[in-house]
């Protein structure tokens, strides 16, 4: 309420400083200009006295003086031969109609139109608002038609490698980071990625392809992690547990304690530092790996499909491989049965409730494949 009351002193304010003219007489107007000229001639005596200004530019001042004086003169005595009252009075009909009929027309048509009512709305809120409703999936075909307009956008590529990623269209991620590479140029970030999107194709199998781009990223920079990392995940699909053992052991031994990798890397090193649990859910072997490169496309997808349902049977009789549960997941999104998926996260969640550690886990690996809600 005292808002409104400042409001309204301000605005009556305003009004008066812009109406307060309109209600002075003309005569007052005009005596004013009178007495004004007549202070400008006195000045300029003083000045031509006190020697300030030659005669000429006294003479020259007092007949620009006289001028104007004798100009107002007359219009004073013009205005008091006019009927009383008529210019003054239009003014002051024209304030009254001012300060009266405009607020009156403003608070009409603000009641008419507008929301006294509504309370104010911050502008996230309100861009929050527009955007509610669209799903990432309208968002990144705004973004493709983008990039079919504009081949050479090096950004749109970076931006929807990872979300194809989580969307599990892990065959667009590989396009999207080829296409980075080829337009950006190589580094040793631009390789992992384009390995590990070559990894999620792959149902996470660590292909030849995969291993390639992870040693030229290590050849660019030794330290960098990612490479690191899948490196370490193909020596124990390979088999050579010790090496993998020794490359995450590496990888831990002055890492940060808070980085946010290092569980990840703990728990793959916990995993090939002991023997495998009893029933774990196997991964593809070796000649898994070599027969599926031979076979065609549908007989390809087939025998994947053939393996996805032994492991989810295995995992029905044995719900505490957190491992098997991570495979899984990743191989429904592969098949592009993210119900499955989702089916499957709700299940693994249930089976591992009473291991804190082995749910933490699955948790993270379910937020990370964006199966989450």
């Amino acid at each position: 309420m005292t808002l409104w009351f400042v409001f309204a002193l301000m605005t009556a304010a305003a009004i008066f400083a812009v109406l307060w003219p309109l209600g002075q007489p003309a005569d007052a107007q005009a005596g004013s200009d009178l007495a004004v000229y007549r202070d400008q001639l006195d000045e300029i005596e003083r000045d031509r006295a006190a020697e300030l200004i030659g005669g000429a530019e006294a003479v020259a001042a007092r007949v620009e003086v006289s001028r104007r004086l004798i100009a107002a003169a007359a219009a004073a005595e013009f205005t008091h031969a006019l009927p009383i009252g008529s210019p003054i009075w239009r003014r002051r009909a024209l304030a009254v109609g001012a300060v009266v009929l405009l607020p009156s027309v403003a608070a009409a048509l603000y009641l008419a139109l507008g929301s006294p009512q509504l309370h104010g709305q911050p502008l996230a809120d309100r861009i929050r608002e527009v955007h509610q409703g669209r799903s990432i999936a309208s968002l990144v075909s705004e973004a493709e038609a983008h990039l079919e307009s504009n081949p050479d956008d090096i950004r749109g590529y970076e931006v929807l490698g990872p979300v194809y990623l989580r969307m599990g269209r892990f065959s667009d991620a590989v396009s999207a980071r080829r296409k980075l590479l080829a337009l950006g140029g190589e580094s040793a970030e631009r390789q992992s990625d384009l390995g590990e999107a070559l990894v999620a194709a792959a149902n996470g199998v660590v292909t030849a392809e995969a291993k390639s781009a992870f040693e030229r990223a290590q050849a660019l920079d030794p330290d960098e992690l990612k490479a690191r990392f899948y490196t370490g995940l193909a020596a124990e699909q390979d088999g050579d547990r010790a090496k993998a053992a020794e490359i995450w052991r590496a990888m831990t031994k002055n890492a940060p304690a808070d980085a946010r990798w290092l569980p990840m890397v703990q728990d793959a090193l916990a995993r090939v530092g002991s023997q495998p649990p009893v029933n774990a859910a196997p991964g593809p072997t070796a000649d898994n790996i070599a027969a599926a490169g031979a076979m065609s496309e549908k007989d390809r997808g087939d025998m994947i499909r053939n393996m996805v349902a032994r492991l989810a049977d295995r995992l029905k009789e044995n719900g505490d491989d957190v491992e098997g549960w991570q495979r899984l997941l990743r191989a429904y999104l592969v098949l592009g049965e993210r119900e499955k998926a989702i089916s499957a996260a709700d299940a693994a969640k249930r089976a591992l409730a009473n291991d804190a550690d082995r749910l933490r886990r699955i948790e993270d690996t379910i937020k990370n494949l964006g199966l989450e809600g």
